[in-house]
């Protein structure tokens, strides 16, 4: 019997959103892209960590995430690696998140890129700004953990 392919697998990860914001909420949105684009994020030249997302005309854009283009691009096409990319969700997700982020202090922000049934999706968080104690409480919390980690690699030896 073939294994079936993994059809989800990762693509690029914004560790610094999770670092610099509370995730309140996670939104799954198709991206428009072009095909030299795609032929990049294959290879993974992808960066997210810049990115954002705003609001136009009641569409969604992602600003900022960079996708650098292969040495062996097309000759006719002039690649933009920070061009501004549309998000594909439903209307009435739109609506809501619009909502949202009109609320004081909620932004949106790219968590990460991953394939999905052969397309390339960018997962979007709702997020509420970290005030710079709660920075250094999470800094504290994964210290903790690593500690805790290393005591219990000791024990089992």
């Amino acid at each position: 019997m073939a294994k079936k392919p993994d059809t989800s697998s990762r693509i690029a990860d914004n560790k610094k959103a999770v670092f610099n914001y509370f995730i309140e909420e996670r939104f799954e949105a198709g991206m428009v892209l072009e095909g030299w684009e795609v032929k990049a994020v294959r290879e993974g030249k992808v960066q997210l960590t810049d990115g954002y997302v705003v609001i136009r005309d009641g569409e969604m854009y992602i600003i900022g995430c960079q996708i650098n283009p292969l040495k062996s691009a097309s000759t006719h096409v002039t690649p933009d690696a920070v061009r501004t990319k549309k998000l594909l969700l439903k209307k009435d997700e739109i609506r809501r998140l619009i909502g949202k982020v009109e609320q004081k202090g909620y932004t949106l922000v790219p968590l990460n890129m991953h394939w999905k049934n052969g397309r390339i999706k960018c997962e979007i968080g709702l997020a509420k700004g970290k005030a710079e104690h709660d920075k250094r409480d999470t800094i504290k919390e994964r210290e903790g953990k690593r500690e805790v980690e290393r005591a219990m690699k000791g024990r089992n030896r």
